[in-house]
């Protein structure tokens, strides 16, 4: 199975194609969602779509790792990260697909 990836460039054209802007509106429709949804993260917000799932920033406490060549202890630092938790719905949807294309 061959992974495809949608760009912003896919998410624009399908914005064109269902509401019927024009292209570059729908370009500055995606960007603007994107950057809303970026800006919240960063100032700590949690954010959450409806029927797809919720991101949310988590912040790392410093700890101790392991080069695994050298087996040497080192700290790795404390760091914020971005965590995604798909809904019900979206992981329903996924593993119905799934189901239908093995049977």
């Amino acid at each position: 199975m061959a992974a495809r990836t949608v760009t912003r460039a896919d998410l624009s054209e399908a914005v064109y194609q269902e509401v019927g802007l024009s292209r570059n509106e729908s370009a500055d429709l995606v960007e603007s969602v994107l950057n809303e949804i970026s800006d919240a993260l960063v100032r700590g917000e949690m954010v959450k779509l409806s029927s797809f799932g919720s991101f949310s920033v988590r912040q790392k406490g410093e700890r101790i790792g392991r080069n695994p060549k050298t087996g040497e202890e080192v700290p790795i630092l404390p760091r914020r990260v971005l965590v995604f938790r798909a809904s019900h719905v979206l992981k329903n949807r996924i593993n119905a697909s799934l189901s239908r294309s093995s049977g």
